[in-house]
């Protein structure tokens, strides 16, 4: 598949613009900065900040400028929060992260703070972003752009030869950046084996970071990204992507950073971790009804996980039962401790479970601080236990509120986002109702359930009597609405009298098994030297969760696009969306 190749003119930029302007303030995403903020923002910016060993201005900070960083981040990216390099340490390895210091720009109870309080996230979409900070901070003085001197949050991370966590501390730092790397650039020199030694041991390590993950029973999901594109005309254009393998390598720094995290403030007893529940035991016997119904075998003593990895999501089957899985986990958060209770009985006490369940350990988010408010927090909490001073009280007194405040700016982003590709999709089937395209049911609830066309780059609700899951199809466009945000098709031909319903009645045929190859996707054929699943991240948050931590086993996401990161339940279908994901601009 797909039996005819066809491509739509890309959305006009008017038609697109203009929707997502009337969508931003629908969900209620600043337009703009207030001008005190710009004030204050532009006044830290122009502050130095050098190196202070002794901490005369009362703030310590060591010079390792030494240290020749890297960032890896997506094309066109300026807001860099992070920057790695990794070294042999006898059998094992020594792993430096620095992190962006928004300690050293955000006057606690400013304006500045107020206003990141009140937005939570940064917002990306493919026009621009709703930055959570000032572009002249985010994007300039306190990103950590390659051969500028910037105050850093410097993690030391020290790993034995299987890649375990030895030990870990935290000291305010000033860096410099060496080199501004894309997935695609550092991809390509581990390929053809001009990569730094860093590099190369970034990916040992990575390597070594998933198969622990594997170990203790963490879910990693390998599903194509759906992703909007601007070209430079202006336009807009739909297609599907995965990830590199570099991509989930270096995410895995930043999870082994945040679970040094997150140990670090659980044995201190206080702070604030990212939670995800344990799957319920319903959702994973649907689940196993779906396996029977695509005829994916599942022994009863086969692990979820172990099934995962053994799927390729280029087979429909398996990208309709990866779809499914995306539901399994369910309900990521935030749980604050230690900081005084509303009842002012004392300091909130630790919970019995604040693992996060798809990465099967304690988890922080603490590596994106740039783009995620939680984040200053974490970093400001685990910088005072590493020097063995007393928790800041601006901290202590912002830790409670946090968890809502997250939440707010979370489900805003993935509404944001999810209407975002439907209003692309919408725009360019606008005069294609009536047509038929091809495409593979990934998803059924009755009479209704989610369609994947691979051209164009189309995810939407399908709708018709014996829906077969996992197979493919021919649809009819029978609705495109850009004003409603909706797309919606009909199933035609023999596919409307075959297969089965989400209770497995139809089963996949086997001569439909076959791969859907990567240019069929619109995607390129993936490296050569590609020896791990692709790990997808959570959308609507900065990439550092596995796709596992979204909905279900991601997108953070962001993100992915955690996926970038959690899974949002989609309009009307009650399913977790395929991530997706945009370049930032600038």
């Amino acid at each position: 598949m797909p039996n005819r190749q066809m491509r739509l003119a890309p959305a006009t930029p008017d038609s697109v613009v203009g929707a997502l302007a009337a969508l931003r303030a629908e969900i209620g995403l600043p337009p703009m900065f207030p001008a005190d903020v710009l004030d204050e923002s532009r006044s830290v910016a122009e502050r130095a900040v050098a190196p202070d060993p002794n901490g005369a201005d009362g703030v310590a900070r060591q010079d390792r400028r030494d240290i020749e960083l890297v960032t890896i981040d997506p094309p066109g990216s300026l807001d860099l929060d992070q920057a790695v390099h990794v070294a042999q340490s006898g059998d094992g390895y020594l792993v430096r992260y620095a992190i962006a210091d928004l300690g050293a720009f955000v006057e606690p109870g400013g304006p500045l703070d107020t206003e990141v309080h009140r937005r939570g996230l940064t917002v990306y979409g493919p026009d621009t972003s709703t930055p959570l900070h000032p572009k002249l901070l985010s994007e300039g003085a306190a990103s950590l752009l390659p051969d500028e001197d910037r105050p850093a949050a410097l993690w030391t991370v020290g790993l034995d030869s299987r890649g375990e966590i030895t030990s870990a501390t935290v000291v305010r730092a000033v860096v410099r950046s060496r080199v501004r790397l894309t997935y695609a650039e550092a991809q390509a020199s581990l390929d053809d084996g001009t990569a730094s030694e860093s590099l190369q041991l970034l990916a040992d390590v990575g390597r070594l970071r998933q198969d622990l993950e594997r170990e203790r029973g963490g879910v990693s999901l390998d599903v194509p990204e759906q992703v909007v594109e601007r070209g430079e005309d202006g336009s807009f254009t739909l297609g599907f992507r995965r990830t590199l393998p570099v991509e989930a390598w270096n995410a895995q720094i930043s999870l082994l950073t945040g679970m040094a995290a997150a140990t670090m403030m659980r044995e201190a007893g206080v702070g604030i971790l990212r939670t995800l529940p344990p799957a319920d035991e319903r959702a994973l016997a649907r689940l196993r009804r779906t396996a029977g119904a695509l005829e994916i075998d599942w022994p009863d003593a086969m692990p979820y996980a172990e099934l995962i990895r053994s799927l390729e999501s280029r087979i429909p089957q398996h990208a309709a039962f990866l779809n499914e899985a995306t539901t399994l986990f369910r309900g990521a958060g935030y749980v604050a401790f230690g900081h005084p209770a509303e009842d002012g009985s004392g300091d909130t006490p630790v919970p019995a479970d604040t693992r996060h369940h798809a990465l099967a350990t304690d988890y922080a988010h603490v590596t994106a601080p740039l783009r995620r408010l939680v984040d200053r927090y974490t970093t400001e909490t685990c910088l005072a236990l590493a020097a063995g001073d007393p928790v800041p009280d601006w901290v202590l007194t912002a830790l409670g509120s946090l968890p809502r405040e997250m939440s707010e700016a979370g489900r805003r982003a993935a509404e944001f986002e999810r209407a975002v590709v439907e209003i692309v999709e919408a725009t360019l089937l606008d005069d294609r109702v009536g047509e038929e395209f091809d495409g593979v049911i990934v998803d059924v609830d009755d009479e209704r359930g989610t369609v994947v066309l691979p051209e164009p780059a189309v995810r939407a609700t399908v709708v018709g009597p014996g829906l077969p899951l996992g197979e493919a199809v021919r649809v009819k466009l029978v609705r495109a609405d850009v004003e409603a945000h909706r797309v919606e098709f009909a199933l035609v031909g023999d596919g409307a009298d075959s297969g089965g319903s989400a209770g497995g009645a139809g089963q996949v045929a086997a001569a439909q098994a076959e791969p859907i190859r990567p240019a069929e996707w619109g995607v390129p054929a993936e490296p050569a030297r590609t020896e791990e699943p692709a790990r997808t991240e959570e959308p609507a948050e900065p990439a550092d969760e596995p796709a596992a931590t979204a909905g279900a086993a991601s997108s953070e996401l962001p993100e992915v696009s955690e996926l970038r990161e959690g899974g949002v339940p989609a309009a009307g279908g009650g399913q977790v969306p395929l991530p997706r994901e945009w370049t930032r601009t600038h």
